[in-house]
């Protein structure tokens, strides 16, 4: 069964950007010859994730307004303690939304639901240069 890894580089705003990867996984899914499979989307690091919600202005901004409630920037951390550089609440976001999310496709087309996109989450406090990683498994 083959295995087809791709890199993409994605500049980020931080502080809860939310992107639609989407049309990017599309993309690399067309350009390889594998038509039914499953692909993984993963970012490397510890302040960003990936997941999916229907990415529309109202339900994006409930999901960043729903990670300041849950994990709120300016809580307390150790981490910030220890390192200084206030992204705490950002590490523990990430490991919360997750840093790889699995779609299965057929006829290279991914099987996402009808208004349901995959998205990276930039939760840092600063500007980012992500590597997504999209790793195609199938036949």
């Amino acid at each position: 069964m083959p295995v087809i890894t791709k890199e993409i580089e994605i500049d980020t705003r931080g502080n809860n950007e939310i992107l639609d990867l989407t049309p990017l996984v599309e993309k690399g899914l067309a350009a390889i010859t594998i038509t039914d499979g499953s692909v993984t989307v993963f970012i490397p690091g510890s302040t960003a994730g990936v997941t999916t919600i229907e990415f529309e202005s109202g339900a994006v901004k409930d999901l960043k307004e729903a990670f300041e409630r849950l994990i709120p920037r300016e809580m307390e951390y150790e981490h910030n303690r220890r390192w200084g550089d206030g992204n705490g609440f950002s590490h523990v976001r990430a490991a919360l939304c997750k840093a790889s999310l699995t779609v299965p496709f057929v006829g290279q087309r991914l099987l996402l639901g009808t208004w349901q996109q995959i998205v990276l989450v930039d939760f840092d406090n600063r500007p980012r240069r992500r590597r997504v990683i999209l790793q195609f498994l199938g036949e």
